[in-house]
């Protein structure tokens, strides 16, 4: 634990999460904590799981572990319904809202609660499931009828295995999925509001006064913005916000103003986001204090109210305040906007700053590409975070899958006795962990889908959840080739020893 512990510190400080200067330190309270969340967990888990077969009589108990029941437990199918309406509740909530740090927990627990009640419906779902798919399968002979056979009559153990395989591929494809999600929302809103004709940016700290200067006096130059990036804080909450020219703000800038208006923006004024202005509860007009970079505290008249909150950030200030009171007041990218028939080539913009190291200028393409770049990164500290619960997931996935196909060693060995071959029962446990993954990815996509839809419409406004094909089709292959080694290697073990030896042993 301790190596992994220092593996998270050093990524977390590469990917810019944590400053350097945070040190890691240990001490035994989490630890203690871990360990007895653990044994609290596994004691209530064997409470409930013995509470019944320590409650009925021996005899009952020996034909229930021998024969799984064909009656509903209508209690537990009571309480899944209850846990679903609950699940598509909070899934409907979460359509309303619109700030990350409200919509985040909520979209994971909806995966949770969702996949929990998979978990209590799933001897209902499975036998669905296997009236539907045991059709086609009938065309397969042996291995195919005795995989239908065994998933009907033991309708409980294929969900057992389902559950939580259904929970890593919701899990997975909801990680992913909100992050290109925002990403590519914040990517359309940018590029929507981007009026320039190109953009002016360092490889370095930024781009000095000089190069801005350079590019106003080019012939064929009609605006020049130059756009700096910091935080600020509203009481105790930062939020993301630029500074931009005054001069010409809206030729090559667009945000979309829905309320307010841009005109006579200046030092004294500040923009926001509509989800920023329902937060706060601001409106145009309304003054609001905001502490800057240094701690200095202004009060700015709201000017206008603008949809591209994503694309442009919360808060919109002045260039020049916002550049006299941070530590690097060099525009993190200058817009540039050319016009008439002696409009400013791309070598002339470039032979315009060529003094200054660094500076490059860029088409809107590479704009795009660029940005892109930035929302990857910026999602890494996501997915390292996340990656370790679906790795955690992926072993509960293996363990369930593997103990569950060395407990058929006594089935297996029965089979074998009557007359099916070793190639025909593994044929069987092919059959039945391609029905296993096939019923965890509708359940598991479908469930991840319905969460990204409500998360797309209460942070972009539209019911546009991006999937990323490869990435999707590389959770269900990862998913589909976790389940064969967990099905494949301890069935070909169970299978290993005499038919006549494994009868007669003892369970």
């Amino acid at each position: 634990m301790p190596t992994l512990a220092y593996w998270l510190h050093s990524k977390f400080i590469d990917f810019k999460a944590i400053p350097d200067t945070l040190e890691l330190t240990f001490s035994f309270v989490p630890f203690t904590a871990a360990v007895g969340a653990s044994l609290l967990g596994a004691w209530v888990a064997a409470r409930i799981s013995a509470r019944r077969t320590a409650r009925i009589r021996p005899a009952e108990a020996l034909s229930e572990a021998s024969m799984e029941q064909r009656h509903f437990a209508w209690g537990q199918l009571g309480v899944g319904m209850l846990v679903l309406a609950f699940g598509i509740g909070v899934v409907v909530l979460l359509g309303f809202l619109r700030t990350e740090p409200a919509s985040q927990p909520v979209t994971f627990l909806s995966v949770v609660v969702l996949a929990v009640a998979v978990s209590l419906l799933g001897p209902v779902i499975a036998r669905i499931a296997v009236a539907v798919l045991g059709i086609p399968l009938k065309f397969s002979r042996v291995g195919g009828h005795l995989a239908t056979a065994n998933a009907r009559a033991n309708a409980k153990r294929m969900a057992a295995a389902v559950t939580p395989l259904v929970l890593l591929i919701g899990m997975a494809c909801t990680v992913l999925f909100v992050q290109t999600t925002m990403g590519d929302a914040a990517s359309a809103q940018a590029k929507a509001g981007n009026k320039a004709d190109w953009v002016v940016s360092s490889n370095g700290p930024g781009v000095p006064a000089g190069a801005t200067d350079a590019l106003r006096a080019l012939p064929g130059v009609t605006q020049v913005t130059e756009i700096v990036r910091t935080q600020v804080r509203v009481g105790l909450d930062k939020y993301p916000t630029q500074g931009i020219s005054v001069q010409g703000l809206t030729t090559n800038w667009d945000p979309d103003v829905s309320r307010g208006s841009l005109k006579g923006f200046g030092d004294k004024s500040i923009a926001m986001s509509e989800v920023c202005a329902d937060h706060l509860g601001k409106k145009p007009g309304d003054t609001l204090k905001v502490t800057l970079g240094d701690a200095t505290v202004a009060e700015l008249k709201v000017a206008a109210v603008y949809e591209r909150g994503l694309g442009f950030g919360d808060l919109t200030m002045s260039h020049d305040l916002v550049a006299r009171h941070v530590d690097n007041p060099l525009a993190s990218s200058v817009l540039v906007k050319t016009a008439g028939d002696g409009k400013a080539s791309r070598e002339q913009l470039t032979d315009a700053v060529k003094r200054f190291p660094g500076i490059g200028v860029l088409d809107r393409t590479q704009v795009d590409d660029r940005q892109a770049d930035v929302q990857q990164s910026n999602a890494e500290v996501n997915y390292l975070a996340m990656g370790l619960i679906i790795a955690f997931t992926a072993i509960a996935v293996a363990n369930t899958l593997a103990m569950s196909v060395s407990d058929r060693t006594r089935e297996f060995a029965l089979l074998r006795l009557v007359g099916t071959t070793r190639r025909q029962v593994m044929s069987m446990l092919r059959i039945e962990s391609a029905l296993i993954v096939l019923v965890a990815a509708v359940l598991g996509t479908a469930i991840s889908l319905a969460v990204l839809t409500a998360f797309s419409v209460g942070m972009t406004g539209a019911a546009q959840p991006s999937i990323d094909l490869p990435m999707f089709l590389g959770v269900l292959g990862f998913a589909a080739v976790l389940t064969a080694a967990a099905t494949l290697i301890p069935g070909r073990v169970a299978l290993g020893g005499r038919p006549a030896d494994v009868i007669n042993a003892r369970q």
